[in-house]
């Protein structure tokens, strides 16, 4: 993965007791200095890797309070490719990243998660409150997961999570994963996807350089039955598929994953919401969920409105966020116009500046004004 890291971010692989992590760093940063600092760790979303953060890294980078990280998920990058236990929701996961801040020695992190992420995130922030000094979630995948739940509480639709998991996948997508396709020449081509649905379409021209190192790095995806998307068994309930035991995206299917009891926490660190309006992934109306595409009619069978809306993601997430604050806890909701589900892609430049904002917050929070 050495061609996709941008001057000036260096990659060091870490040994922790679960396995060996992929961990991009400033080139400035010795390996076994990583854990020293204010340390802020990005946390990719799915069908990508640590790769996507650079822009914001190396702005970080520049300001000598805090030292940003970024690391490979199991399964995407230069991670080992351990499989995907979807029994445990994102456990997996939120307990690699427990693991290498761990070794890391790190005291207090500030995690920042996009995407499927920010579940990781939040999870984390769970099992381990004490050690979080902040939280950022972007473009999050709702709290109750992706797909199968109605309305501003997370309801399950179906008991078996029907509409979720790995069974609602795009197939083709999944084999031009697995085939390595660079080319836009399919709509589900990774590239077509990065250019319709990563970033809004037209929002930006993408710096090819830059396009081409993200393409690399949702290549960086492994694919089957423990990877992406995971396995699948038959539902009674459409669209006849519910999530199976194993892979990525069964981890986030409403059987396993909920991660909205936050406001129950002692302690709550500050939380940042930054996501863009007109992000076609993470929506309320979103182009993945396949509620949505059945009342679109894009998928057959759809039962209507009553028995099967489109998952409220947007509304799912604030609805949580506002208990969280009502119970003690705080939050800042950025929102970017024209912007997609990469706020940090995007507008880099906009995401730093809110970033750092964040961060002072929760500085003054923990010590009091400077």
């Amino acid at each position: 993965m050495a061609d996709v890291l941008l001057p000036g971010i260096t990659a060091t692989r870490v040994t922790t007791p679960r396995l060996t992590q992929n961990v991009l760093h400033p080139s400035t940063v010795a390996p076994e200095e990583l854990g020293g600092g204010e340390v802020v760790l990005f946390v990719h979303g799915n069908v990508s890797s640590a790769p996507f953060w650079q822009q914001p890294m190396l702005a970080l980078a520049e300001e000598a309070r805090v030292r940003p990280l970024a690391v490979d998920l199991r399964g995407f990058g230069d991670t080992d490719p351990l499989p995907v236990d979807a029994r445990r929701g994102v456990r997996d996961w939120s307990g690699d990243v427990a693991a290498l801040v761990e070794t890391l020695g790190v005291e207090r992190v500030h995690l920042v998660g996009w995407s499927m992420g920010a579940a990781v995130v939040l999870q984390h922030l769970l099992d381990d409150p004490a050690r979080i000094a902040s939280v950022a979630l972007v473009a999050p995948v709702s709290p109750y997961g992706f797909g199968g739940t109605a309305g501003p509480e997370g309801r399950r639709l179906a008991e078996d999570g029907a509409g979720s998991g790995g069974g609602a996948a795009n197939p083709e997508l999944v084999a031009a994963l697995a085939a390595g396709d660079t080319s836009a020449d399919s709509p589900t081509s990774p590239r077509s996807i990065l250019r319709a649905f990563y970033v809004a379409p037209g929002s930006l021209p993408l710096d090819p350089v830059l396009e081409d190192v993200f393409v690399t790095s949702m290549l960086s995806t492994r694919t089957g039955p423990d990877h992406y998307p995971g396995d699948s068994v038959p539902s009674p309930t459409w669209p006849g598929v519910a999530p199976g035991r194993r892979g990525v995206l069964n981890t986030m299917a409403p059987t396993v994953l909920d991660v909205s009891g936050i406001d129950g926490l002692a302690g709550k660190p500050p939380v940042l919401w930054i996501r863009g309006d007109a992000d076609a992934i993470v929506s309320d109306t979103s182009m993945f969920d396949l509620a949505r595409l059945g009342q679109l009619g894009a998928v057959p069978g759809w039962p209507g409105e009553e028995a099967c809306p489109p998952q409220p993601m947007v509304a799912q997430t604030r609805a949580v966020l506002e208990r969280y604050a009502a119970a003690g806890g705080s939050y800042r909701e950025v929102v970017l116009p024209g912007v997609g589900h990469s706020p940090h892609v995007e507008r880099p430049q906009e995401f730093v500046v809110a970033l750092l904002e964040h961060l002072t917050a929760a500085a003054e929070a923990s010590t009091g004004p400077r």
